[in-house]
């Protein structure tokens, strides 16, 4: 066999097949491997859009805040204090901040002055009622010779406010910045008289403003009920004991044996207050027909909450006919605004979730006045569990909200009537929602072009429920149906 020569097989193409194959092969594990790198970084990139109010890394000095807010609306976060000393000595600093001039004689030396001014003296009771009655009866609206007479469709906001001056601050700022602010009305209720806010309110240039002032408070009735009458039952005294001492309500404690607590029950009686008397009395509200969204002093609004509002509206024809309450706001920790920035949807209203930046028009409050009696008997001091309850139980047409996902009403306050902190006039959380919306603003996930109904998760149906108490005195049921009545 020796000089064998080697003669090439004739090509059959299974070689050819294999080579290819193995580039095949290649080529799809290649693209595989771009796909899963491109969808990794997909996915970083929107867990990044991902808003985490409990986790964002924020800078939440007052420089920093200050630094987000346009140097316009600074006014309205400078405190200008009326309780200052009555006397200053030239040398030191004078009331808000500013140098005083020395006195200088003639070898030059600087002689102290002493300048006297006039002491603030906050008004007395007296003097507050008389305050409130002038305000009430005058019902002034600001700035209506510029920016005209309210029309039947504008929005009106009402904000409930007590004495959270700061949040209050923050509230105003960010309503300021609003698209279409300059056609609402803007009312403040008040529930406590403090010359202070009456100040900062009185400053607003933005739009139109009024204020009314809950006549019945806790402040105004310190040692008499509504507030605290010194022969009222003590909350905790057993019955059978209040039966002897004869303290005034020993008849009516609640449903767990307590008795009532006049700082939980000011917050029902002035909710329906203020709805009775923006609905049912002011003259400026007469003819209205547009919705009315209740807002509180703690509350914070994206720049588009106005334009959303109104797409809202418009879509509930085909979206959500039988939607008559719409909510802005949300209390999660976590929500994508790049998902679900231009998204809603529908389900019965439920007083946890639902109660915060909501609104309604005219034809759902006079159905809601019609059942007073279930809001005002039911044993509850809280005014939207109330309000829950007279859709389960009242209402023919019971309350269904459309509700956006991308909520634009934030909730900033960190101490309430069920909220307690060490730190009440914190940052942290007014910073994280600027941080919020400046990402949102950034990425265009604000005023989007349309809106999409998304399907709710299945949630378990709301069961009748018995209410959480304090709400047993019958002066509490008959001064609320009492504040139900219309007066025009």
């Amino acid at each position: 066999m020796r000089g064998r020569i080697l003669i090439p097989l004739p090509n059959t193409g299974s070689m050819g097949r294999k080579r290819n194959n193995f580039y095949m092969r290649s080529i799809f594990l290649l693209a595989l491997c771009i796909f899963g790198l491109l969808q990794y970084h997909n996915f970083n990139y929107l867990d990044s859009r991902d808003t985490v109010l409990g986790d964002a890394v924020t800078n939440d000095s007052d420089d920093a805040i200050l630094a987000m807010v346009p140097a316009p609306l600074h006014k309205y976060l400078t405190p200008h204090s009326r309780n200052h000393s009555g006397t200053a000595t030239t040398g030191t600093l004078g009331v808000l901040g500013a140098p005083l001039l020395l006195n200088s004689s003639s070898s030059g030396a600087a002689t102290a002055t002493t300048i006297s001014f006039d002491v603030y003296h906050p008004p007395n009771i007296s003097e507050i009622k008389r305050q409130i009655v002038k305000y009430n009866d005058m019902q002034l609206v600001l700035n209506e010779d510029t920016f005209g007479p309210l029309q039947n469709d504008s929005v009106i906001i009402v904000v409930q406010v007590h004495t959270r001056i700061t949040y209050l601050r923050h509230l105003i700022v960010s309503l300021a910045q609003a698209q279409d602010i300059t056609k609402v009305l803007l009312v403040f209720s008040h529930d406590y008289y403090d010359e202070d806010i009456n100040d900062l309110v009185q400053q607003i240039d933005f739009c139109k403003v009024l204020q009314i002032f809950y006549p019945y408070s806790i402040q105004t009735h310190p040692h008499e009920y509504p507030g605290v009458d010194p022969n009222d039952c003590q909350r905790n005294i057993k019955k059978d004991q209040a039966m002897i001492s004869n303290c005034n309500n020993a008849l009516y404690p609640d449903l767990y044996g307590h008795y009532r607590e006049a700082k939980f029950t000011q917050t029902k009686h002035h909710w329906i207050w203020k709805a009775n008397r923006v609905f049912n009395e002011l003259e400026v509200t007469r003819y209205h027909t547009g919705l009315v969204l209740f807002l509180e002093e703690d509350h914070y609004v994206a720049e588009d909450f106005l334009y959303l509002l109104a797409m809202m509206q418009k879509r509930t024809k085909d979206l959500c006919p039988q939607c008559n309450v719409l909510s802005l706001g949300t209390y999660l920790k976590t929500f994508n605004y790049y998902t679900y920035h231009s998204k809603v949807e529908v389900m019965p209203w439920v007083s946890s979730k639902h109660n915060m930046g909501f609104a309604f028009n005219r034809t759902t409050w006079t159905n809601i006045r019609k059942c007073a009696r279930h809001f005002c008997t039911y044993d509850d001091y809280n005014w939207d569990w109330s309000l829950q309850h007279v859709s389960q139980q009242c209402l023919q047409r019971k309350l269904h909200a459309m509700i956006v996902k991308g909520p634009r009403v934030f909730h900033i306050g960190e101490c309430g009537v069920h909220h307690k902190n060490k730190n009440c006039e914190s940052n942290q959380v007014i910073s994280k929602v600027q941080h919020v919306l400046r990402i949102a603003r950034t990425s265009h996930q604000l005023f989007p072009r349309s809106l999409t109904l998304t399907v709710p998760s299945l949630s378990k149906k709301t069961k009748l429920r018995k209410g959480n108490g304090g709400w047993g005195d019958l002066r509490d049921h008959e001064l609320c149906l009492n504040m139900t009545l219309a007066t025009r």
